[in-house]
């Protein structure tokens, strides 16, 4: 750290697109300059154009670059790097490569090693937060080891029932039985596809919900002992796990619900010592909140919980970081109005196919209460070996109505040229009734896209 108020002198940012952006923006506001990593494939990134500093780390794949901790290690050593920002994906939720930064000397923008292992572990975190009186999921109290377990958890929780991988996350080695003819063919499946993403095929179960939204909340904790959340998110607009759409606040809470499940939450992460920035992820039916796993690192979705606090959550990631604390209490934080945000990915919109390729031009909407948060720019080359999502849509606005109103009117003015994207998908969801009214749940977006496919 420097001496100039305990903030860093330089920070390295170990990733790639609209996040590492994200990151040097903040850090520029804050006056550290930064250092951007990028493989062979990213030469011509913007992240690059716009670092202080740029070091290539490897070939195109991941594996050899953005996931390369020698390299990533070595060009913070050579560059003079007192930090290291992992944004999301990649490395961020490694607890063995933020031990690695430490022991080089190293800050790692975000949490300890120790708790990003113990939510990595799915039921690890579960008995954690069951631990701080976090509601669950009702299922296995560990990993199920053989099929007459299986069975027997699945009679205890009534049918029917999801076979999760222990390490996992996604949606991959995810299944689901919808009764006792289901169970071992379920339960075959989750372990094989648990031990081709993750190397471990370990696999517990939990009670499935037929109709749940899923709700997030946004965290902050300093080194001083001090929590507070920024609300929540709706996150259910989901096809295969993924999501594409998000809102905050959600559409189904309402503030007294909202107080609850914060209390629940940051004075449990105060008791396990929590630092940083943090995801806590519910299901959320009936009224009922079911923790389902926590994300020890920034959200995609961040902007829209910005949108409606005011709070830079990468700025305030990197004061914490630094050892200051937090400067504000619950009682200080304000939402207002709302906030949606659209995931521009780089697929054709009807079959989600990958589309990468060179953008002939690109135009960013504008406008009161819309912001864009992208690496895209005309001649640049999408590449194929990276996530698809190139940009993210964000609009704020006084009420829900306006916000859709908002978030149409600027999809319609957005231009991406030369590939296909998902904002034509985006535009007919908008306009649908019921996700006007709100009524979705996490099944909803699948069966809304099974019925714009045109027959055969």
């Amino acid at each position: 750290m420097s001496d100039r108020g305990g903030m860093f002198h330089k920070i390295l940012i170990a990733n790639r697109g609209e996040i590492a952006l994200r990151i040097q923006r903040a850090c520029r506001e804050l006056g550290i300059p930064t250092v951007a990593v990028h493989s062979t494939a990213d030469a011509d990134a913007m992240h690059v154009r716009l670092a202080d500093e740029s070091v290539c780390i490897g070939p195109p794949a991941a594996r050899d670059s953005y996931l390369n901790t020698a390299a990533i290690l070595g060009a913070a050593t050579i560059t003079g790097a007192d930090a290291i920002h992992p944004g999301y994906g990649f490395l961020s939720e490694n607890a063995d490569f933020a031990e690695m930064v430490e022991a080089h000397g190293l800050t790692f923008i975000g949490p300890s090693p120790s708790h990003i292992r113990m939510m990595g572990d799915k039921i690890e975190a579960k008995h954690a937060m069951a631990s701080l009186n976090v509601p669950l999921v009702p299922g296995s109290a560990g990993v199920v080891s053989d099929m007459e377990e299986a069975r027997a958890v699945a009679d205890r929780v009534k049918y029917p029932v999801l076979i999760k991988a222990a390490a996992g996350g996604g949606g991959r080695g995810m299944k689901v039985a919808h009764d006792e003819s289901e169970l071992a063919e379920a339960w075959r499946l989750a372990r094989t596809e648990a031990a081709a993403a993750f190397g471990n095929d370990a696999v517990y179960i939990e009670k499935y919900l037929d109709k749940p939204r899923h709700i997030e909340l946004q965290v902050l904790a300093d080194s001083h002992g001090n929590v507070v959340h920024l609300g929540e998110r709706d996150c259910s607009l989901q096809r295969r796990h993924q999501k594409l759409l998000e809102e905050a606040g959600s559409p189904a809470l309402t503030a007294e619900e909202r107080d609850r499940i914060g209390e629940v939450v940051t004075s449990g992460l105060r008791k396990l010592g929590y630092r940083n920035a943090g995801t806590l992820e519910f299901l959320y039916q009936d009224g009922q909140f079911a923790f389902i796993e926590m994300n020890t690192r920034l959200q995609v979705e961040h902007p829209v919980t910005e949108a409606i606090t005011g709070i830079d959550l990468v700025r305030e990631q990197i004061r914490i970081a630094a050892g200051e604390p937090l400067g504000y209490e619950q009682s200080d934080i304000r939402f207002r109005g709302h906030a949606i945000e659209c995931r521009i990915n780089a697929e054709d919109p009807l079959t989600f196919m990958p589309t990468p390729g060179r953008i002939e031009a690109f135009h960013a909407p504008g406008g009161l209460g819309v912001r864009v948060d992208s690496a895209l720019y005309s001649g640049y080359v999408v590449p194929p070996y990276y996530d698809s999502m190139v940009a993210k849509l964000i609009v704020h606005a006084p009420t829900r109505p306006e916000a859709i109103a908002r978030m149409s009117r600027a999809l319609e003015e957005m231009a991406v040229v030369g590939i296909s994207t998902t904002a034509e998908l985006h535009q007919r969801v908008l306009a649908d009734p019921e996700f006007q009214a709100g009524e979705y749940t996490i099944h909803w977006l699948e069966k809304f896209v099974a019925g714009q496919i045109p027959a055969a």
